[in-house]
This record gives structure tokens, sequence and C-alpha cells, in this order.
């Protein structure tokens, strides 16, 4: 049988090293009937990515091939499928079962880069219908960018959120979904404050449209900003990729009847230290979010086309250099996303 290199997660005593194999590559001419096989091009990085490889939510993974988020080129289509053929630029889908609705906790069973082997190999194979197609006007490098961060910050804004023209929002940090739910709301009409404790990135935001920032190192009570920018309103959305560390400024900041999307832990797994009175007494929406289904997959990218929405690329990594990739992504050196070239 063929084979291909692919990454592993290995498992060692306190956590998961990074270790480079052969993986066998299914051949095209017996694929199942409903799947398709993917020449994988890039991939990119997500914090969940750490998560797994650092040990810090105690998930077995060994063995795994890590990372959720690729893009690729069509090889070959099992002979019942209608919706690809090779040659096709496609991306696949984080929770490849989870079509549209609402989520299913059945999903977890089948997430990629955790139960599932994820992308970051040369090949794979999936049911057709674990694929979408990518924006037309986008490289596939910057495809790979979408599964799991864009999809987040749209879900979250839009899908979840209903953000509408004139709403304002906050963005917590400048990493992958940050960037992309500043870029989101911008080409929605939405008005952003975004924090960062770098001068330089809140420089770079501002340059993708960003209407304030706030370093929040210089005013670790960023909400009295917020406050102010607002004018003693608070914002209709907060976007909160902190967790337990950073909600009770969060809080701080959201509008009446606003709404908060739950979606990271960039602070820890922990209980936060503040009462949740807030959200009570500001009649808050609080949603939690983990990724999206497929169809709101296809209706961002339709969006995305439309608006020729570019992801944000911090920094590019060769398949051989896939470690120094994760340690970057560990640094927060980065704006934007950090991805691997695999082709």
């Amino acid at each position: 049988m063929p084979t291909s290199l692919a990454w592993f997660y290995h498992q060692t005593e306190t956590a998961y090293a990074l270790v480079m194999g052969q993986q066998t590559t299914p051949d095209p001419a017996n694929l199942q009937e409903d799947n398709v096989l993917v020449a994988i091009e890039a991939v990119s990085l997500n914090y969940r990515d750490l998560i797994a490889w650092k040990n810090l939510a105690g998930r077995q993974v060994s063995g795994r091939v890590p990372a959720s988020d690729g893009a690729g080129t069509v090889v070959a289509v099992g002979r019942a499928v209608q919706q690809w053929k090779p040659g096709d630029r496609v991306a696949g889908c984080f929770f490849p079962r989870w079509q549209s609705g609402p989520f299913d906790l059945s999903n977890h069973q089948y997430d990629l880069g955790g139960n599932l082997d994820g992308m970051l190999r040369q090949h794979a194979v999936m049911h057709e219908d674990a694929w979408v197609r990518i924006p037309s006007h986008m490289k596939t490098l910057e495809a790979s960018t979408l599964p799991c961060a864009a999809l987040t910050a749209w879900y979250s804004l839009v899908s979840r959120g209903g953000l509408r023209q004139g709403q304002t929002v906050l963005v917590l940090g400048t990493g992958g979904v940050s960037i992309f739910a500043l870029q989101i709301a911008k080409r929605m009409g939405a008005r952003v404050v975004i924090t960062s404790s770098d001068d330089r990135k809140l420089e770079r935001a501002r340059s993708l449209g960003a209407d304030h920032t706030v370093n929040y190192k210089t005013h670790p009570q960023w909400s009295e900003q917020v406050w102010k920018w607002t004018e003693g309103r608070g914002v209709d959305h907060v976007v909160e990729v902190g967790g337990p560390g950073t909600l009770e400024q969060s809080m701080r900041s959201v509008a009446g009847s606003g709404h908060i999307a739950l979606i990271g832990v960039l602070t820890g797994f922990g209980a936060p230290s503040t009462s949740l009175f807030p959200l009570l007494a500001r009649n808050v929406t609080l949603n939690g979010i983990y990724v999206g289904p497929r169809d709101e997959f296809v209706r961002m990218n339709r969006f995305f086309e439309d608006h020729e929405v570019v992801p944000v690329i911090d920094r590019v990594f060769s398949m051989d250099d896939v470690p120094d990739a994760f340690a970057y992504l560990a640094s927060g050196q980065h704006f934007g996303k950090v991805v691997i070239q695999v082709a």
C-alpha cells in the first residue's frame, strides 16, 4: 500500500510529542462510494491544538494526527459522490457530522484532530458532506484558516448573535478568531473595539478597520475604556476568548440586552472568580460557542466571497517545521493565523 507523510501525537510522561511518520494512502480507485480523497496543501493551527499538545485537558490523543483545519484539492471521489470532482478546492469541517441545526453532544465523538485524525498529513479521506468549497478568491493556503477560527467568529456574531449594522463589538486579543471577528464585524457595518497588550498589534488592528483600541496592560480595568468609548452604554457583542480571567471585564463592558459569545479558555479552565450577577442585571444573552455546522460554513464562505475577506496569516511554516509552528503559536507573538504548508 502507498504511504504519505503525516504528523502524530506521541504520548510522553506529562504531555505529547509531535512525531513525523508515514500513513497509508487510500487507493483512489477503491474509495468507499461516498468518500472523497483530498491532497492537503495547507493546515492552520488553533489554540485547541496547543491544549492537546500540552495535555492541558487530559485528553487521550496519542497516535492521532493533529489539527482540525486544512484545505487542499480533490484527488478522487467515490462512485456515488455527486458534489465533488477531481480538481475541486475544498476545506474540511471541524465537526464532519454537524451538518446543520442545533449542536448535539454526539458530535464530540467526531472532531478532527481529537477523536478523528486531523489534517496535518498529505492526504485525507472523508465523507463527501465533510468538505466545503473554499471561496474562489482565496488561495488554498488562506482557506486553511477557515474551518475553526473563521467559522467560530461567524457563528458567534452572525448565526447566534444576530449582528446588525450599526452595532458595537468588543473583540479580545488579536489571535485567529478575534481578527476574523474584526473583519466580519466591519464588513457588516459594525463598530469594533479590540484589546491587546501590544501597541504594534493594536496599530495593525486599526489598519484592518478597528474603530478603537485598548492596551489591557496599560489599562487593567479595560472595561472602563470600553465604557467611555460607548458613552456609558456598553457594547452590543463581546467575542470572549479569554475565559475566567477576562469574563469579569467582559461582563462590565456589555450593554443592556447585549450578547457575550463565550468561546475560549486562554486564561485557563477554572471557574471565574467574580459574581455572575451582571449577566442578570443587564439581561445579557450568554452563548457558549464551539465552532459551527457545515451549512453556516457554506454561508460564511459566500459572505467572504461577496465581501472579498482575506484571512490574515502571520507566519507560514514548512511541513518539516511543525514543532516550531506549535511553539510559535504558544509564544503568543502571532497576529491572526499560523499556517503550515503541507504540499
